[in-house]
């Protein structure tokens, strides 16, 4: 998919805006028309709306309740129509997906400065809510789907590598910042 500037994506202090990342995983993220996707961690929305605006059914979540409403009024000064919730992973998530896609919070720290620390702290070891994701995506995938996330040299490399033992893992793009390298990773069940 490609990212498409035109776009229109307010911003709120307290929500995570789109950024290097955010680009990263919509041009590495390959959708059809139709698809059932899940967005965990919307933030602004941007992730959704260019997957609303390639034709998928899109369900949007996150645990921040003003980045649910930033994104539903980013959806409508897209003229779109989003089905939007605070949801903390996939709490208030019903039915099965193709794809579901998380900008997760993947930086070692633990700060606490409000609602939008939730969008990078990744607790000591920049995990998240990665293992919850995927320990309960088989309840929230259709047969074949996927789990699309972004992840961080930074993270515990150890910490990753025993999340996705036993994975079938893909690298679908790949970032390298000035501090660290960003991948889109493609999860499925066991290879």
């Amino acid at each position: 998919m490609e990212y498409d500037p035109s776009i229109i994506i307010e911003e709120h202090p307290d929500v995570y805006p789109p950024s290097e990342d955010s680009i990263l995983l919509i041009e590495s993220l390959d959708v059809r028309e139709g698809e059932r996707i899940l967005e965990v961690g919307c933030g602004s929305g941007v992730v959704s709306i260019h997957c609303a605006r390639n034709g998928c059914s899109v369900v949007s979540v996150d645990i921040n309740p003003f980045a649910v409403e930033l994104t539903r009024a980013n959806y409508g000064l897209n003229g779109l129509v989003g089905d939007v919730r605070e949801s903390d992973v996939y709490s208030n998530v019903n039915g099965r997906f193709d794809t579901i896609v998380f900008n997760l919070p993947y930086l070692p720290t633990e700060d606490d400065i409000g609602p939008i620390s939730k969008a990078w702290d990744g607790g000591p070891d920049g995990m998240g809510p990665l293992p919850e994701l995927l320990e309960k995506s088989s309840d929230h995938l259709l047969p074949d789907g996927r789990v699309v996330v972004v992840v961080s040299s930074l993270m515990d490399k150890d910490a990753l590598d025993r999340t996705l033992s036993g994975l079938d893992v893909k690298v679908l793009g790949e970032l390298p910042l000035f501090f660290e390298v960003l991948r889109v990773l493609e999860i499925r069940g066991s290879s």
